[in-house]
């Protein structure tokens, strides 16, 4: 009975930590894109630092069921000289528990805002719209994780054009209510807004 107890536990033992460090590999490679702690340094990914366990767990799922355009990226950092990869191949190798173990780790990093230009001008306008159009569902200005919405204030401006024009032309899914409130805004209204997302710094 002892010897049988004694291997379960060993068993145990060994399987957290072969998870374990498999996890750590994925972190590292998950922030050579995304950066250290998931904190951007690259205008064209996204900062996934503090966003919520549902947000985290929710995109990860939404790329492998293909309700996402996975662009092809090359690593920001580390091994730079390795072939490029994008969201769908590396989502498609994670279990359940990965996307669990990802979405617990990056949801206890703290965001960090991007430091970016912006125009102030339109960044008023783009609060304005914001209070009128977006409050609802992006509470805070855009900067609270606890809505599962993702962080949109302090979030890179050219990652955030692009995904707009992505919520628009279909390449990417989004909740209907969202989609025709997007496509009643103008391309100004739109600039407005991403404006004041890059202006909480």
């Amino acid at each position: 009975m002892i010897q049988i107890k004694l291997f379960t536990t060993a068993f145990i033992f060994v399987s957290t930590f072969t998870f374990a460090a498999s996890i750590d590999q994925t972190i590292i490679m998950c922030n050579d894109c995304h950066g250290e702690k998931g904190v951007s340094g690259d205008a064209d990914i996204p900062s996934i630092a503090g966003f919520s366990e549902t947000t985290i767990a929710d995109m990860l799922t939404i790329y492998l069921d293909e309700g996402r355009i996975a662009r092809k990226s090359k690593f920001r950092h580390g091994d730079t000289q390795r072939q490029e990869t994008d969201m769908l191949t590396v989502t498609e190798k994670l279990s359940d528990e990965d996307i669990e173990a990802l979405a617990i780790y990056y949801a206890e990093q703290t965001f960090i805002p991007a430091k970016q230009n912006f125009d102030a001008a339109l960044a008023k306008k783009g609060e304005q719209l914001h209070q009128k159009q977006c409050t609802k569902c992006h509470e805070n200005g855009g900067a609270s994780p606890d809505d599962d919405t993702g962080i949109l204030a302090g979030q890179w401006a050219p990652y955030l054009q692009q995904t707009f024009k992505d919520y628009r032309d279909g390449t990417r899914e989004t909740e209907n209510g969202m989609l025709k409130k997007l496509n009643k805004l103008s391309d100004e209204q739109i600039n407005a807004l991403i404006n004041y997302y890059a202006s909480q710094q």
